[in-house]
């Protein structure tokens, strides 16, 4: 049966579905009517493959308790989660190393309790997905953040020396990682991720590395940062989903590889502390399937959300004058400056939400150095994106 969910210029009513994207608006103190492009799934159907698979677990009509693995010479399970990290990332992974968490943002939290007390620094590098700040404060960690630094190129870099700097100066001994990065865009490269290694190596600190978005590397290769070296593996958390790339969040399934035994026993030891155990049924027959059969629906979401990319570019440059789309390699949330516009950001915010009944992810939610921009995400179909452009030229800039 051939692949069916293939038109993205399809508008699908998502309102009245309890969508976090959609229906929640009013409850977050937003006007009720706004055009909503904020968090980070997509307004497209998944493959149909997915489909199909859930409909069929769901005619068996028992959910009880399911785990995978039954059979120990052949995990389906697995060997689908393995056998695309093999064919897009050119990454062997053992089973061993596998724990099945029902969110990265979940693990993320696990990491910090495992492997800080609290007081402890944690180290970021904002802008960045806002829940990492959310998980270190909720469980009274300090953030500590080694700023990313946008370059004259109009790409992000890191700052080296004063990565080791926060280092040292605050006895860090976790920093989370977030490659491809969100919401700059960056896709590390090996070089750079060797560098970040060898600094974290040198003074003993536990890199996890997010790397949700390894699927959406666009204009470069995405490097799992366990590949880079051999010690790096022994040093690491690495943390993936299939919820990106297939749209699957609310199946709540991700993979979450530790290759070495001592660091994944402290770890699993606060995934059973926390009272996880099995995870969704529906969520193991989805991640499954569109690893196993969503190549075609994968690779034609890809060129969609690529198309859409060069849409915005091309849009703000001639209509969007004081506004500048970042370069980066990766995701589907382009990160948009507004700081030519000459507005504050609170003025900024302002007339996206209240006159252009716009629901995008303000810059100052993923740390200072976010203020005077927003993220957008073009994982919809073309008409609803060339709306939102419109609106932000007409209620944002041209109201200059």
């Amino acid at each position: 049966m051939p692949e069916r969910n293939l038109n993205f210029d399809e508008v699908i009513e998502r309102r009245h579905t309890d969508s976090l994207k959609y229906d929640f608006a009013v409850r977050r103190g937003l006007p009720e009517d706004v055009l909503p492009l904020w968090v980070a799934d997509m307004d497209f159907k998944t493959s149909s493959y997915v489909e199909d698979a859930v409909v069929e677990r769901t005619r068996h009509a028992i959910f009880g308790y399911t785990e995978t693995g039954a059979d120990l010479s052949n995990d389906r399970y697995f060997n689908a989660v393995a056998g695309w990290m093999k064919r897009h990332h050119d990454w062997d992974v053992d089973i061993r190393w596998l724990i099945k968490t029902p969110g990265v943002v979940f693990a993320l939290a696990m990491a910090v309790k495992a492997f800080t007390k609290e007081g402890d620094a944690v180290l970021i590098q904002q802008p960045v997905y806002y829940p990492f700040s959310e998980v270190i404060v909720d469980n009274k960690r300090v953030i500590v953040s080694n700023d990313l630094i946008l370059g004259e190129d109009n790409r992000y870099h890191i700052d080296f020396e004063d990565f080791e700097k926060k280092i040292v100066e605050n006895h860090i001994k976790l920093f989370f990682l977030c490659n491809p990065q969100n919401p700059t865009g960056r896709v590390f490269t090996k070089e750079e991720l060797t560098k970040l290694g060898d600094i974290c190596l040198k003074h003993e600190v536990l890199v996890v590395s997010d790397e949700i978005h390894n699927d959406f590397a666009l204009y470069g290769e995405h490097t799992v940062f366990a590949k880079v070296k051999e010690e790096f593996a022994d040093n690491c958390i690495i943390c993936t989903s299939a919820s990106k790339t297939f749209n699957l969040a609310s199946m709540l399934m991700s993979n979450i590889f530790i290759p070495n035994q001592k660091i994944r026993r402290a770890f699993r030891k606060q995934v059973d502390a926390a009272g996880v155990s099995q995870l969704s049924a529906l969520g193991i027959v989805a991640t499954e399937t569109a690893y196993e059969k969503g190549e075609e629906w994968y690779e034609n979401v890809v060129s969609y959300i690529k198309d859409n990319i060069a849409f915005v570019k091309q849009y703000t440059k001639e209509n969007l004058p004081g506004v500048t789309v970042i370069d980066g390699e990766g995701t589907f949330l382009p990160w948009l400056d507004f700081r030519g516009t000459g507005l504050s950001s609170e003025e900024i915010d302002r007339r996206i939400v209240h006159e252009a009944k716009l629901w995008l992810d303000s810059g100052r939610i993923f740390g200072k150095t976010g203020a005077g921009f927003q993220r957008i995400n073009v994982a919809t179909p073309r008409s609803i994106l060339e709306e939102c452009l419109r609106r932000i030229r007409e209620y944002v800039v041209e109201k200059n």
